[in-house]
């Protein structure tokens, strides 16, 4: 796996990749968008995977990892306004895209300003954000937030907040997210709050390119809107065998085997 950066409109946007570089043979580019507050590393055992057919990029988005952090507050738009600059920096002129959670939300706002330029999208656990997710989006608790105190009791209630989606043997994934979410910790729910405030509705008719929607079964955030959000996107969906939130990194090869059947079909 290679790692890079480029320049962007808000600073520089940190990416790594596994399979054919720039300007070589081999298949259409891959870029996948990660959930938050998460990292590229959430596609650490995926990208070699699908970077044997492709060029496979993961990108951090902006405002995480070690993308550029600007000040102001964050929004789909904004998180897609720098992946875009990404792509262009990278000249993909056209490419496959994925996304998994708030991953999938950017790759939808994305999909629908680059249209025919994305040669497929693959939407994994992403939500649905209808009217009525943004109306009631005050009433809804906190992910990921801590308080910070001496003794360091916010690391253990941190982890004990993620813990129940990871099973037991899994606990490298989970100390994954601790390191990702550490690093933003005083803006660790801005990415949440974004989605909520997305206006995913009015943009998912902007989409062109074919879609399949995937979920994991144990994904109780994501799962019970598959349907209602297949249905506005118009897209076939899916539902793996197994694994909850953080799916690339329970099942990469199955995610990964899913991801270059929807491509090869594109």
């Amino acid at each position: 796996m290679r790692k890079g950066y480029v320049s962007s409109g808000f600073g520089q946007l940190h990416y790594v990749e596994s399979g054919a570089a720039a300007g070589q043979p081999g298949g259409e580019p891959v870029l996948l968008l990660h959930q938050t507050p998460r990292s590229w590393t959430e596609y650490v055992d995926v990208l070699p995977l699908v970077g044997a057919e492709h060029r496979a990029i993961a990108m951090d988005t902006l405002g995480f990892g070690a993308s550029a952090k600007p000040e102001g507050p964050h929004s789909i738009e904004r998180f897609a306004d720098a992946a875009e600059d990404l792509v262009d920096a990278l000249g993909l002129d056209r490419f496959h895209l994925v996304g998994h959670h708030t991953g999938g939300v950017i790759a939808v706002e994305l999909a629908a300003r680059l249209q025919d330029r994305v040669a497929s999208l693959l939407l994994s656990a992403t939500p649905f954000v209808d009217e009525e997710k943004r109306r009631t989006a005050g009433e809804r608790k906190q992910v990921d937030h801590v308080d910070p105190r001496p003794d360091g009791t916010h690391l253990l209630e941190l982890w004990n907040r993620r813990r129940g989606f990871y099973a037991e043997g899994e606990e490298a994934a989970l100390n994954r997210f601790m390191i990702d979410a550490l690093t933003v910790l005083d803006r660790v729910e801005e990415g949440h709050v974004a989605v909520r405030r997305y206006e995913m509705d009015r943009r998912l008719p902007d989409i062109t390119a074919r879609t399949l929607a995937v979920c994991a079964p144990g994904d109780h955030y994501s799962l019970p809107a598959l349907e209602r959000f297949a249905a506005a996107l118009g897209c076939e969906t899916r539902v793996l065998p197994g694994g909850h939130v953080p799916l690339p990194e329970q099942l990469p090869g199955e995610f990964a085997k899913v991801v270059l059947a929807w491509t090869a079909s594109a």
